[in-house]
């Protein structure tokens, strides 16, 4: 292992000992109890199981049959999620065959970024991932599961599903992802339309084509933004099928990766088998899986492939719920021990199709791997620990043809990259260093994503021009009075301001003043989309103005200097005259607009009551 990523596991070990130590206590205990139907009164069992055939009540209660609770973020208004419609039936079906049983615990909501960005129902986004994990909670709550099946995929679900999974930690769980959409309109010709429609140059039916043409289909998005990066993560840390990422929703190959998902959970699951295989030999609940060093596989994970920046805020939640605590240092410090390994949109022009063809996640973890970046000694919900990862699933040819019957197998990726403009080795990566930064100042602590910004933006120094709004900076733009050199600094964006809304509005104009020559930068106590892109961008600047952060002390036409290469972000104004500077307060009518309308009043409590971004934005500590 490089000594970097050892000495940032070890301080995580430390820093979390008390934490972990309570949080393992209590999955113990809950491991340690009478199954449910055991445990529970008649009443109780008989509300469970009521609605399931009398064959399914008999193997549950008298045989003790494993029962398989699912947690579905089915709906059909994400395109990523609307193939899920058809899981449950699959998993009944696999299940049925292994003598398991069956249950669809409950719903979470999931909402679409790309059809709330830029408008008020964005608001909402991030908070959406704690109510998710709440959802998560009450489908898991009635207690009767030996097991748990989680169906997400995109932005805050999987993080969502995540936090609510390991809040019963005593579980074992596999997620089932849905997989991405096939190729349309590339990315960077949807990226170019954009701009040239922000220009005028293209009108709104021009625009609405490029971006049906790009958004066409079932799946995921195609560009690596945050759901992608989740499904990355998800390999890393050993919760997958190995290799299930980015297959399509209507291959062959994505329902044999579904059945396999049913036979990996009940393989992980305590109690008696009907199909004649052993249970409980390979016991494995969620809350010991995901210890420290899977969580710091799951960052290097993130660096490597330069996914979303929204992860800096996510996986610290996510690790909060398994009682170990992260910060961005420790980000800041795996990022200078990890290779940047893959060029996927934003960061280059291959979309995940591209990148799972080119070897996709598997190539990138056996390299990791085998370069000492990343612990290969960890449990993993497949048999084969975490090597299995980086491998390639395929149907079994000799099969019969259909995908119930048909047996799954994995192959070796070839040593050398199939594409070396899309994934490189660890021998030879596109950089040294990861794909993320940290920054640090006298404007506070910020990240920043320089694997998709050129090498020369990573420094602008440039006259402050201060906005309260994003709408602001759009009027200011189409007004063409961003003609020059200038920073943007778009304040009162944080968690209990607004809610942290994604600024992905912002990139089109911005690109468009950046092609022009222009140096131009965004600073922000907000989030930037998962597709954070080539505008130099310092996000999550913590803390946040509502907060009484620094940023909020910047005056117009003030002088500052984003520095990604030496990584500080400051404010270059006269000591004395800093500390004698007031921050800013939310106008009277800005709070009031962000309180209200489309159900922002509801969010009211989680705004009063969230943490930082940098401590997970989290909203139930």
């Amino acid at each position: 292992m490089k000594q970097a990523v050892v000495e940032v596991t070890q301080r995580i070990r430390e820093r979390s000992a008390a934490t972990r130590s309570r949080y393992l206590a209590r999955v113990e205990a809950a491991v340690n109890r009478p199954r449910g139907a055991d445990r529970m009164g008649c009443a109780n069992v008989a509300h469970a199981f009521a609605a399931l055939p009398a064959n399914d009540k008999f193997r549950i209660v008298a045989e003790r049959a494993p029962n398989i609770g699912v947690v579905t973020a089915y709906n059909d208004m994400l395109s990523a999620h609307q193939p899920y419609e058809g899981f449950p039936a699959v998993i009944r079906h696999e299940a049925a065959k292994h003598g398991a049983t069956v249950q669809v615990a409950g719903g979470v909501p999931a909402m679409c970024d790309g059809v709330t960005q830029g408008l008020p129902g964005m608001e909402l986004s991030l908070f959406s991932r704690d109510n998710i994990a709440m959802g998560t909670a009450i489908a898991l709550t009635h207690d009767v599961f030996d097991a748990a099946l989680l169906l997400g995929v995109c932005d805050k679900i999987v993080p969502g599903l995540l936090i609510g999974a390991l809040h019963f930690g005593h579980l074992p769980c596999v997620f089932v992802p849905a997989g991405p959409m096939s190729t349309g309109m590339s990315n960077t010709a949807k990226s170019r339309v954009r701009e040239q429609y922000a220009q005028g140059q293209v009108s709104r039916d021009e625009l609405l084509k490029a971006e049906s043409a790009a958004y066409h289909g079932a799946g995921t998005c195609t560009f690596y933004g945050t759901a992608n990066s989740n499904q990355m993560l998800l390999e890393a840390m050993g919760l997958h099928v190995p290799g299930a990422a980015f297959v399509h929703p209507h291959a062959q190959l994505r329902e044999a990766l579904t059945r396999e998902a049913v036979r990996t959970v009940l393989d992980i699951a305590a109690g008696p088998r009907l199909d004649g295989r052993p249970g409980g030999d390979r016991f494995l609940p969620i809350g010991r899986l995901v210890d420290e060093r899977v969580i710091v596989n799951a960052m290097v994970a993130l660096l490597a492939t330069g996914g979303s920046t929204n992860h800096l805020i996510h996986w610290v939640a996510v690790a909060r719920s398994a009682g170990i605590q992260i910060d961005w240092t420790d980000f800041s410090d795996l990022s200078h021990a990890t290779p940047l390994l893959a060029r996927v949109y934003p960061n280059g022009v291959a979309d995940v199709n591209q990148f799972q063809a080119a070897g996709g996640p598997g190539f990138v973890i056996r390299e990791l791997i085998d370069s000492g970046v990343m612990h290969g000694d960890v449990a993993t919900v497949a048999a084969g620990g975490l090597r299995a990862y980086g491998a390639v699933p395929e149907v079994d040819g000799s099969g019969s043809g259909q995908a119930g019957s048909m047996a799954l197998r994995w192959s070796a990726l070839p040593a050398a990259p199939i594409d070396d403009a899309v994934v490189r080795t660890a021998a030879a990566p596109f950089s040294e260093e990861g794909g993320l930064k940290l920054l640090t100042g006298n404007l506070g602590r910020a990240v920043i994503k320089v694997s998709a910004v050129p090498t020369d933006r990573h420094i602008v120094e440039a006259p402050v021009i201060l906005f309260d709004t994003q709408e602001q900076l759009l009027a200011a733009y189409k007004a063409g009075e961003l003609e020059r050199d200038f920073i943007a600094v778009v304040r009162f964006q944080g968690p209990a301001a607004c809610g942290m809304p994604e600024l992905h509005k912002l990139t089109p104009p911005l690109g468009v003043l950046q092609g022009k020559g222009f140096k131009v930068a965004l600073v922000t106590d907000g989030r930037m989309s998962g597709a954070s892109g080539k505008v130099p961008a310092a996000i999550h600047v913590s803390p946040e103005v509502l907060h009484g952060g620094p940023l909020g002390k910047l005056r117009h036409g003030d002088v500052v200097r984003l520095d990604a290469v030496a990584g500080t972000l400051d404010a270059l104004v006269d000591a004395d005259t800093w500390a004698r500077r007031v921050c800013a307060e939310l106008p009277a009518e800005q709070a009031d607009v962000n309180g209200h309308g489309l159900g922002r009043e509801l969010f009211a409590g989680m705004r009063r009551n969230v943490l930082t971004a940098e401590q997970g934005a989290c909203s139930w500590l």
